[in-house]
């Protein structure tokens, strides 16, 4: 009986996911940032080589509020976003909608960079003290700061949904997933209820030593294993990508094709397509989402703007790059046609299928490094939002749901818990988007003074 109530639970989580992310929500994303790039008169695209000049340092002043520096608050940010977004959530995409959700992802993160470049100026522009005097950004103070108190239940509410859609389910799945098929396996071990509690719980320990430390030691960790994390896993994927380099275009060409048509796996359902793509794209690099400006608004800098141009260099590196390499490694291997795999087990037979015996391997330390960060990073906006919800004293006490979560990730179904992700996805992104149209005068005002006195070298 308890088995049959929780395999109900599941479906209903499910295609409760399934009707949230229906047009609407697809609307809400992509006019948004439709809406932003429009507004700003492309100024997001025009400065990115400036956005990549902040990170270096060079315009940093002694003194600037804030707790961690600019290149700080893009790892921790990348660390949310980077992550199994980039390895199962293409794979989960690409089962789900074909190879032509890839475009839509595409789309979506074009038009997310100028969602991160506003939604990450007004962290910084409208930031706010906690109940301790602490100084902190996102969007439940940009809300309350820039809108009023009046728009208080707003805020709570992107708070709540925020703890569920931050918690670390889907990386503890996947990782413990990995482990049992490549680690276990070739020690002869049967991947188990029993096993995966195990996994689950060492994962909990490890995460536990690093985000009990605050957000300085989140910032110091994501800042080394970030790069470290990138840099392998993309080359990796190169050598997987040209060890076909007579597919690579036709392998692009599918995916624009499909993105039109539907017809690889779909059967011609292109809302289903562009609905998956978004909805993956959203999960990778949480544009609008609200996740990105709680770890900005912590970045040490009275200059918002900046701020917002370093945001918006993560959905290019997130899905831009990494996302389109591994859905590539996928389509030219060929494993995207094995439909009876998803998730993290479809980009393993990717690496398996072009680097026998070591593939498997590389890519069990990419994703050790890709969810571990993601688990660092994700306890600090889930504190933040308890912290606003309940007062800065009791947040600390998200860090111990956060790993209890661990372990819950561990042993459930991998579709229940995308499911419930998406969600809160969706519900995050609700407020968060709202707000941010609301608050983009304020944006456009500040940018073209700040973009005046960069043209007149006042910097």
């Amino acid at each position: 009986m308890p088995n049959n109530i929780l395999e109900q639970a599941g479906d209903i989580i499910i295609r409760s996911a399934d009707l949230i992310w229906g047009y609407p929500v697809l609307i809400l994303l992509l006019g948004g940032g439709l809406y932003f790039l429009i507004y700003s008169r492309l100024a997001p695209m025009r400065y990115i080589g400036h956005a990549a000049g902040i990170l270096t340092g060079r315009y940093d002043k002694p003194g600037e509020q804030g707790q961690i520096d600019h290149y700080q608050a893009l790892s921790t940010a990348l660390a949310g976003t980077v992550g199994m977004g980039n390895i199962s959530g293409v794979a989960i995409a690409i089962t789900m909608g074909g190879p032509g959700a890839i475009f839509w992802m595409w789309i979506s993160a074009l038009l997310g960079i100028s969602t991160k470049y506003f939604e990450c100026t007004l962290a910084v522009m409208f930031r706010g003290r906690d109940s301790n005097g602490e100084l902190q950004g996102g969007p439940m103070y940009f809300i309350t700061e820039g809108l009023g108190q009046r728009w208080r239940p707003m805020a709570l509410f992107f708070s709540v949904v925020g703890m569920i859609g931050v918690s670390p389910l889907f990386q503890a799945n996947q990782l413990t997933r990995i482990i049992g098929d490549v680690v276990l396996e070739s020690n002869h071990i049967n991947s188990t209820f029993t096993t995966n509690l195990i996994t689950g719980i060492i994962i909990s320990v490890i995460v536990a030593f690093v985000i009990l430390g605050g957000i300085k030691r989140i910032g110091n960790v994501t800042g080394r294993v970030v790069p470290i994390m990138v840099i392998l896993y993309m080359a990796t994927v190169l050598v997987i990508i040209f060890s076909k380099p007579a597919e690579i275009l036709p392998s692009l060409k599918l995916i624009i094709i499909d993105a039109f048509t539907g017809n690889a796996v779909l059967g011609g359902a292109v809302g289903t397509v562009i609905i998956t793509g978004v909805r993956r794209a959203a999960f990778s690099n949480e544009a609008g989402l609200g996740t990105a400006p709680m770890a900005h608004g912590a970045a040490k800098t009275d200059e918002p703007v900046r701020e917002g141009l370093v945001a918006m260099l993560g959905p290019v590196i997130d899905t831009i790059i990494i996302c389109t390499m591994t859905a590539l490694a996928i389509i030219i291997t060929g494993v995207w046609r094995e439909t009876s795999h998803d998730g993290i087990t479809l980009t393993t037979h990717a690496f398996e299928s072009v680097l026998p015996f070591w593939g498997k391997y590389i890519l069990t330390l990419c994703v050790l490094f890709f969810s571990m960060s993601t688990m660092f990073a994700f306890p600090y906006y889930g504190a933040k939002c308890l912290g606003f919800v309940a007062g800065a004293r009791y947040q600390h006490l998200y860090n111990y749901f956060f790993i209890g979560a661990i372990i819950i990730g561990a042993v459930a179904r991998l579709r229940v818990i995308v499911s419930l992700v998406d969600i809160a996805f969706a519900l995050m992104a609700i407020p968060t988007i709202l707000s941010v149209i609301l608050l983009s005068p304020h944006v456009k005002k500040e940018s073209e003074k700040y973009f005046r006195r960069l043209r007149n070298r006042e910097f």
